[in-house]
């Protein structure tokens, strides 16, 4: 038996982007101090705080550090790597690969993108270091900013549902979704908490 590890995770703030972006470095709009201050303010202060390796989220985590203790970038907690779809409007996207974009968004599993990883893939390398953390930091809150599909997977994993069903949920940027962990198993608190 080991003690509940609470996840607190936070979307990073918006990029205005219009399409596909994934493993592409692009910085976050950060201008709504109001916003961060009261989320920083909303998280538990005890916790450590960890984010993916990408500017949005890093630049997003130092500003709602407040003191707490840092953890080093991970690239385990990237966004879904959509590959050549990266940088490139849905729209096309759709027109260049009609079966396979639709099967990716509407059966999500085991379908990849050229040059990409499938939902399966990301979900399993999240899971991996996410659990390995977990038992790192047995009974702590951690905060990890993360992305919209990092999110979801853990969201899948706790909930052990088809993907298909976690991507209705909405997660909006720097919303806050919890999930607990014990022994193995998850238990989701909220989802798309906007403070």
């Amino acid at each position: 038996m080991t003690a509940p590890t609470t996840w607190h995770w936070v979307r990073h703030g918006p990029t205005h982007q219009k399409t596909f972006v994934g493993w592409r470095d692009v910085p976050a709009d950060l201008s709504d101090t109001d916003q961060l201050a009261r989320l920083a303010a909303d998280l538990p202060s005890d916790a450590v705080i960890i984010s993916s390796d990408l500017t949005r989220c890093i630049t997003t985590a130092d500003a709602i550090q407040a003191g707490r203790e840092r953890l080093s970038n991970n690239p385990h907690l990237r966004e879904l790597h959509f590959g050549t779809w990266d940088g490139v409007h849905f729209s096309e996207v759709s027109e260049k690969h009609p079966d396979l974009s639709r099967a990716y968004w509407e059966t999500p599993g085991p379908h990849t993108p050229p040059g990409g990883e499938s939902w399966d893939e990301s979900a399993h390398r999240v899971h991996t270091t996410v659990q390995h953390l977990t038992r790192k930091y047995a009974g702590r809150h951690i905060i990890a900013v993360a992305h919209f599909g990092v999110i979801l997977t853990q969201v899948q994993m706790a909930i052990g549902v088809p993907a298909q069903q976690v991507l209705t949920h909405k997660i909006d940027n720097l919303s806050v979704t919890d999930i607990t962990w014990e022994n193995g198993t998850g238990r989701v608190g909220t989802i798309n908490r906007l403070v």
